[in-house]
């Protein structure tokens, strides 16, 4: 090389054009500035939290050397454990989710001398643009804000018991992963039997129908270090708004509840009566299904014969025409895991219910029985002209006598008449058109078992 004495003459006068690349001196401290920041913040970064960020990496001059968008996933780390660089450690320590701040970090707080492969030179002081994805401590339990509690509140969730409720979830920055609301349907599980993740199986206890509450789950109480498929990062906080629409226990009864009830009741519903009704049905959440009002008349049924689900049938039992009554009906006495035309699947019902009409019936497999004691000798009795042959005439006025007086029941809801001639032919067993004494024969007779109901 030439001496510069062979390059610059004597006197000569210099000029320098100056970059200035980088500045910093050993007094100088991690410097951080808040470029926004959330409105609420409940929690701030400390050491030990484990942290999931995003960050724009430059030296001072603007050049960059790093991002995690250009990897397209957050950089994830425990903070004051010694696992970054000592100015990042200090820098990141009092974020918010949410929050976005620069950090400028003077080289003996950064890579020192050494610098960094190609990137990053010696003694270079780094400035971090950083957005705070989320933030947790693995001592974490989930955290519960509770929105809304309905006024009345008879049961909580317990382990054990079937759910049904509609969630949002997302992501501790806000951003969505999943909602239940978007398929139109609920999420139907078990509680606290690991059907669902650990934080969810435990935030789905103590909950009232209708309670709407927000859940906040560490990873490690959800899926952990690996996440779950493209949906879910690895190391994620996840938040679900819950709202309940129900629950309910395999072994539930169904509730009723008397509303109203005239003060006169000598007579009330049971088994293989026949009965009117009105009702309304709806869901636990007030959601209407059904309503009796919908039709011309009201419906009609006969108790104990599988005309309408279990706990319906169960719950009309035991009423006063007039009275009113709600009932609630588990979804094993309702329509069950396969629901049923507008109703959803392991739905509970609720039946606000008023009993119209009531006819006392005759059991399964009657026609007509007795009130009381029958005639005895019934033959005699049953030949009104004492003719000593009973025709179908004769029978079907013999029949009605005892109707009127109250002394014998027809099974109610069929035609009357119908129902004597097939009385009569079961009697008339030569089927010559008349009885006779020695073809006559009680069902008592031929069934030990239904002796207080003879029939003919």
């Amino acid at each position: 090389l030439c001496p510069l004495r062979d390059v610059i003459p004597a006197d000569t006068v210099l000029v320098f054009d100056v970059v200035l690349l980088d500045i910093w001196n050993t007094e100088d401290k991690v410097q951080t500035r808040t470029l926004s920041k959330p409105e609420s913040c409940k929690r701030l970064v400390e050491a030990t939290d484990f942290i999931r960020y995003h960050y724009n990496g430059t030296l001072l001059n603007g050049v960059p050397f790093d991002s995690s968008h250009s990897r397209n996933g957050t950089y994830d780390t425990y903070v004051g454990m010694g696992y970054l660089i000592k100015g990042m450690d200090e820098g990141l320590i009092g974020m918010c989710v949410g929050e976005t701040r620069t950090i400028i970090i003077p080289p003996f707080l950064a890579y020192e001398e050494k610098g960094y492969g190609t990137v990053i030179p010696s003694q270079a002081t780094l400035v971090f643009e950083v957005f705070m994805i989320d933030l947790f401590n693995p001592k974490d339990d989930i955290a519960v804000v509770v929105k809304e509690v309905p006024k009345t509140c008879t049961r909580k969730t317990v382990v054990g018991d079937y759910i049904r409720y509609h969630y949002n979830g997302t992501f501790q920055d806000g951003s969505g992963f999943d909602t239940s609301y978007q398929r139109n349907s609920t999420y139907n599980t078990y509680i606290g039997m690991g059907y669902v993740i650990q934080g969810m199986d435990k935030a789905l206890q103590g909950l009232c129908i209708g309670e709407k509450r927000r859940v906040i789950l560490p990873p490690h109480m959800a899926y952990g270090e690996k996440g779950t498929g493209d949906i879910i990062p690895g190391s994620a906080v996840l938040v679900f708004d819950i709202h309940v629409i129900d629950f309910h226990n395999p072994k539930d009864l169904i509730e009723i509840k008397v509303t109203s009830k005239p003060k006169k009741c000598n007579l009330t519903s049971e088994v293989d009566d026949l009965i009117q009704y009105r009702y309304n049905c709806s869901l636990m959440d007030g959601t209407l299904l059904y309503s009796s009002d919908h039709y011309e008349n009201a419906p009609i049924t006969t108790l104990g014969a599988n005309k309408v689900i279990e706990g319906l049938d169960e719950g009309l039992r035991g009423m006063c025409v007039g009275e009113k009554r709600v009932v609630i009906v588990p979804p094993h006495l309702g329509h069950g895991e396969n629901g049923a035309k507008g109703v959803p699947s392991s739905a509970v019902l609720h039946f606000e219910l008023e009993l119209l009409d009531l006819q006392k019936g005759v059991p399964d497999g009657y026609m007509f029985v007795w009130l009381g004691d029958s005639p005895d000798p019934l033959f005699p009795a049953m030949d009104l002209n004492k003719d000593l042959s009973v025709p179908l005439e004769e029978f079907t006025a013999f029949i009605n006598i005892q109707v009127a007086e109250g002394t014998g029941r027809l099974r109610p809801g069929m035609d009357a008449d119908g129902i004597i001639k097939d009385m009569f032919n079961n009697q008339d067993r030569n089927r010559d058109g008349k009885i006779v004494a020695e073809e006559l024969k009680l069902k008592v007779e031929e069934d030990s078992d239904k002796a207080r109901h003879e029939e003919l």
